[in-house]
């Protein structure tokens, strides 16, 4: 991008973002600490910030740098600036370094955040904290004398790197890391936990495009969960009914994908709409997968996401990555309609919700491609839209 583009941007970002913080420039200044007069040249356009500089003031107003950053090429960068120390790291899994171990409560509470960020899809901050906490992690479970409290908070690490590592591009990294997951949740006597990874799991059939596998995979995790009583249970067989909804519809299995959809839909009105170890479950997330299961039947199934995409939105409370996701496969069902229009706004949509998510993802890509070819006279906003995914 370049730099004046930058400055403009960067600098109305932090702005607007201020402005519905209620927050002057004084009090970002000192939440920040930084100096006003850095503050106020930022944002005129006629600084720039570091990165150091940059994510200090993105924390006091409580986002993610992308939402500063924009389109800016910098965002990609920091992420697969990051991916060598994930790589260093779980090289050592099994003989880590030595360095302290914070007591179970703080690294709780550091998970906590971790797991959060995750499904807000805010990788920036995932790719430059992971590495330290994954150390520290697998240093405790090797050193503490009863480490099922820390290998549960290590799964749940270990997740949140193969959400960088798949939304990325690193295909191996992400393998890898839902193999640690497996390994190190077997090592505890929670089979919800191990129920969890098998959720995961399903991005190397995804990958791979070995729907069939995935879906013998994932039947075969619903049929280890043992019988027992528990909204939790109940919140992670929903999320495997659910997934497993979507990987037989991508096999053209439409029993098999309906079947699981009714179970799924079943199960989520028995509990709330929350996250059970590490997924979101409950009515409103069995509708946004409703929409991709229909994608991936295709054909008539494709007016019942269109349907659904015209009387429903998800709920603000549903965390980002899914909210955009349900925009993300809307869209695609859109453009396959004809509704070219609809599906731009569909991207936008997904873009202002999660953009970091929306940017990274293959069939954003794909679709802003497709939307070029349609609009006989490119709007500057599609060709911005673009440009922003890495299109053009």
């Amino acid at each position: 991008m370049p730099r004046e583009a930058l400055r403009n941007g960067l600098g109305g970002r932090i702005a607007a973002i201020r402005g519905t913080r209620r927050m002057k420039q004084d009090d970002l200044a000192q939440a920040a600490n930084v100096s006003l007069s850095m503050l106020r040249k930022i944002e005129q356009g006629t600084r720039v910030p570091s990165d150091h500089v940059l994510d200090a003031i993105a924390a006091a107003l409580g986002v993610d740098p992308s939402r500063l950053l924009g389109n800016s090429g910098r965002l990609d960068s920091r992420v697969h600036d990051a991916i060598p120390a994930l790589r260093e790291v779980i090289a050592a899994y099994d003989v880590p370094d030595e360095g302290p171990v914070r007591p179970v409560p703080a690294l709780r509470a550091s998970v906590a955040s971790v797991v959060q960020k995750r499904l807000s899809a805010q990788y920036i901050r995932l790719a430059q904290t992971l590495p330290g906490l994954l150390g520290e992690l697998i240093r405790g479970v090797h050193s503490t004398a009863n480490p099922d409290d820390i290998a549960a908070l290590l799964v749940a690490t270990y997740r949140a790197a193969d959400a960088v590592a798949y939304k990325y591009g690193y295909l191996d990294l992400s393998a890898r890391l839902i193999e640690l997951m497996r390994q190190t949740s077997a090592t505890t006597e929670d089979p919800l936990l191990s129920a969890s990874t098998a959720y995961v799991r399903t991005e190397v059939f995804f990958a791979a495009h070995a729907y069939h596998a995935g879906l013998r995979a994932i039947e075969a995790a619903i049929d280890r969960l043992p019988e027992k009583a528990g909204r939790s249970r109940l919140g992670v067989l929903g999320s495997l009914h659910m997934r497993a909804a979507v990987i037989a519809a991508r096999a053209a299995n439409a029993d098999a994908a309906m079947s699981h959809l009714s179970e799924a839909r079943r199960l989520g009105d028995l509990v709330p709409e929350d996250i059970y170890y590490g997924t979101a479950f409950g009515p409103c997330s069995v509708r946004v997968h409703e929409v991709s299961v229909a994608l991936g039947l295709g054909d008539c199934h494709l007016q019942l996401a269109l349907a659904l995409g015209e009387s429903w939105s998800p709920p603000l409370e549903m965390p980002a990555e899914r909210r955009s996701g349900f925009f993300i496969d809307l869209a695609r069902a859109q453009l396959w309609a004809g509704l070219k229009d609809a599906a731009f706004e569909s991207l936008k949509t997904a873009r202002r919700i999660a953009p970091q998510h929306t940017r990274e993802h293959p069939w954003v890509r794909e679709d802003a491609e497709t939307l070029l070819r349609l609009y006989r006279a490119n709007s500057e906003s599609l060709i911005s839209f673009a440009e922003w995914a890495g299109v053009v």
